[in-house]
């Protein structure tokens, strides 16, 4: 087989294009937390905090030169922040997701009734050894 037609094989197993299909969500998905995070979660609580824009917050460890043209070295916490409700806010909606996927599924069968054990089936060989 050659390369060519085995990497088509693979490509069309139906887990790659589920996964690839789940990539493509994923990605639209985190556009749309971060835009609901950016413009509509963050300004109020900017707005509650006295005006603050957590995405400019930011502890500079060396300014800007425009002398010897060297850019500024800082550490942006704001955008950490973001990025950790944004984090909040897809792993809440993946476990309402989840959540009610799990309440459509059909419960799992009822287990056998067990079994004798192992030492009643060997007192009822006993019983019978002994009959004969």
């Amino acid at each position: 087989m050659s390369i060519a037609s085995e990497f088509k094989t693979f490509l069309m197993r139906g887990n790659v294009i589920d996964l690839a299909v789940g990539v493509v969500i994923g990605g639209a998905f985190g556009k749309i937390v971060t835009s609901l995070v950016d413009n509509i979660i963050m300004p109020p609580i900017g707005y509650l905090t006295g005006g603050v824009d957590f995405s400019n917050l930011k502890l500079i460890l060396k300014p800007a030169d425009v002398a010897t043209k060297t850019a500024e070295v800082a550490i942006s916490y704001g955008v950490f922040i973001n990025t950790v409700i944004q984090f909040l806010i897809i792993g809440a909606a993946i476990f309402l997701v989840v959540k009610a996927i799990n309440r459509l599924m059909p419960p799992p069968p009822a287990p056998p009734p067990p079994g004798p054990s192992q030492e009643e089936l060997l007192a009822d060989i006993l019983a019978e050894l002994k009959k004969k």
